[in-house]
């Protein structure tokens, strides 16, 4: 049974005509990869902007988040330290990704045109805040930070 997948229209900005434009890898994949738009170390523990040599106009009512790709950070200890990183629709600079390494002993080397993160595109509810003496009792309540225990 085929799936009619919603699509919204992304316009990118290239900075460099090499730059790589998100993609796929698959049908039906959540997120587009994006890629390095340059070389970088990353030492044990040091955290690094990536620059992707893109900037986007994302539409109004959407988020681009920013999450790491599960084999950099199972092979490599390499993920995306504010994750996930959300890309604002009215923001129009370049798009980065600020990447950890996490391996204790290895440096890992970013190469141009790799793999860094991917992007998965959402829809955004905007909310009003309304102040009140007391919030609705639930039963849960205040219980919060492990309180339904381990098992």
């Amino acid at each position: 049974m085929a799936v009619t997948m919603n699509k919204i229209d992304i316009a990118v900005k290239k900075l460099a005509a090499d730059t790589l434009v998100p993609r796929y890898a698959h049908d039906g994949d959540a997120g587009v990869d994006l890629y390095s738009n340059g070389n970088f170390s990353v030492k044990p523990g040091e955290r690094v902007l990536v620059p992707t040599g893109l900037k986007m106009a994302i539409p109004h009512g959407y988020e681009g988040q920013v999450r790491p790709k599960s084999g950099l950070a199972l092979k490599h200890g390499i993920t995306v330290l504010n994750t996930p990183g959300t890309v604002d629709a009215p923001y129009r600079g370049e798009v980065g990704v600020i990447v950890i390494n996490h391996d204790p002993r290895a440096v890992y080397e970013i190469k141009k045109g790799e793999k860094i993160a991917q992007m998965v595109f959402n829809k955004v509810e905007y909310v009003s805040f309304i102040e009140v003496e007391e919030l609705e009792a639930t039963s849960r309540g205040e219980g919060g930070y492990g309180s339904t225990g381990k098992h």
